[in-house]
């Protein structure tokens, strides 16, 4: 954080300093009691602190409220700025402390993609310029004020994930970031539990419309099914389209499996460029050419850009390539679970198992409230339409997927369970060196987790 003065807090808030020094510099901010982990922190709240003595090791502290206190129950070694109105007064604080800043803000949201998208960013961009992010996919709202305070004198750049659980998630990261440059990757289906419809889920990633600088920029997957469904039209900056159509501005063609990546080719404005990225799927395309789009927009060369982007590392847990039990193949896909991210895994199985007996362990996709049978229905279709040699399943719900799959047609073998316990001893049985399997569920299911290094071969 760039540090702050007492007297400047005062002033910004329209407050009133009631007791201790104006002069302390204030280095960290906090809005709820457990948030405060440093001295020299400003603290918002009306809610009354009755122990104060946990609060000792922590002191200097500034606490800034709009609640009354007597004053002998304040301690010595904390000092007060009485408000009007703590919540009004936390936001001056953070719409001042933003507007300190003239540098691009990317904000990312997307069903899937956002955090690799987001760390493509940072990588090209930290080459040479000082750069705030997110860290991976900790991207909580309750988050957004430390990121916000990461920015100081001499970041360069920011680029920051605004996921969705809710309505309202993405309009209130704007209100932290007010990014100069907004990434949709894609919209799937997520999160239904608290957007309760499909519908309400897409106008709530649509936000990001909404929150971008009016001069600013907005960069979408022309050629995802949902996005297309905002209506885009409302938004007055400059749209940035990317994909494989011709009408894309930034557009990939040739896209090849290569080595531990993808390989394509990018066009924009007339020029070629050849471009390699870590990561294998189509997916990593779109992810790329977001990234390649948003450093263009900054001032980074496509030529530079694509030089950085060949050393990024990928994430882990995001279909990587192990060597399995037996001499199998091992891809590792167990970050998160929606249904984009399980389409975009299956068909790197396929790519990568061409000729090989192909095999899909998948968990249950998690948030879905009422949704969670439809949900899994459509992932039955798309293991059906996709195809794989077998197909194994873990968890109640995950079984939907199982059950519709095969009441479309699907025709390979089928084992469900209920926990993880049995599966191993399965594919002890069924993997060889000729076979490669996909383990797809989310970082929050240990069993899948584990499972995962069960299955990757251990060094002699």
């Amino acid at each position: 954080m760039k540090p702050l003065s007492v007297k400047n807090l005062a002033m910004i808030t329209a407050g009133y300093l009631v007791k201790g020094s104006e002069d302390m510099l204030i280095q960290h901010g906090a809005y709820r009691l457990k948030q405060v982990k440093k001295t020299n922190t400003a603290l918002f709240t009306s809610k009354r602190i009755v122990n104060w003595k946990s609060l000792e090791p922590l002191s200097p502290l500034v606490l800034v409220t709009d609640r009354a206190y007597r004053p002998n129950e304040i301690p010595n070694q904390v000092i007060m700025i009485q408000v009007a109105n703590a919540d009004e007064a936390y936001w001056r604080f953070v719409h001042f402390y933003r507007n300190q800043f003239h540098i691009p803000i990317v904000a990312i949201t997307g069903t899937s993609g956002k955090t690799t998208t987001k760390e493509m960013i940072k990588h090209i961009l930290s080459a040479d310029r000082k750069v705030a992010a997110t860290t991976l996919s900790s991207n909580s709202r309750t988050a957004s004020l430390q990121y916000l305070l990461g920015i100081e004198d001499d970041t360069e750049a920011a680029v920051f994930e605004t996921a969705v659980g809710s309505p309202g998630d993405v309009t209130n990261a704007g209100k932290y970031f007010k990014p100069t440059i907004g990434i949709i990757t894609n919209i799937g289906a997520h999160h239904l539990n608290y957007c309760k419809t499909l519908e309400g889920y897409i106008q709530a990633k649509g936000e990001m419309l909404d929150i971008i600088h009016p001069k600013g920029t907005l960069i979408i997957n022309a050629e995802d099914r949902n996005t297309q469904r905002l209506d885009i039209s409302r938004f007055r900056g400059r749209l940035i389209r990317v994909g494989k159509h011709e009408s894309c501005d930034f557009r990939a063609s040739h896209i090849q499996y290569y080595q531990k990546g993808m390989k394509f080719v990018l066009q924009h404005n007339r020029e070629s460029y050849d471009i390699l990225v870590p990561g294998f799927g189509e997916h990593q395309v779109y992810n790329a050419l977001a990234a390649i789009a948003a450093v263009y927009d900054m001032g980074v060369p496509i030529l530079v850009a694509a030089k950085h982007l060949q050393s990024f590392r990928q994430i882990n847990k995001q279909l990587q390539l192990f060597e399995g039990i037996n001499h199998s193949m091992l891809l590792d896909d167990t970050w998160s679970i929606t249904t984009t991210s399980l389409e975009a895994g299956l068909k790197v199985l396929n790519e990568l198992g061409d000729g090989k007996k192909k095999i899909a362990v998948i968990g249950t996709i998690t948030d879905l409230g009422s949704w969670g049978y439809i949900i899994h229905e459509q992932a039955g279709e798309l293991i059906h339409r996709i195809g794989v040699d077998v197909l194994i399943t873990i968890g109640e719900h995950a079984k939907i997927m199982a059950d519709h799959a095969l009441r479309l047609g699907f025709s390979a073998p089928v084992y469900t369970f209920k926990n993880s316990t049995l599966v191993y001893p399965l594919l002890q049985r069924i993997l060889d060196e000729n076979s490669i399997v996909l383990i797809k569920g989310d970082m929050y299911s240990k069993e899948i987790s584990n499972l995962a290094t069960e299955l990757k071969l251990k060094p002699d």
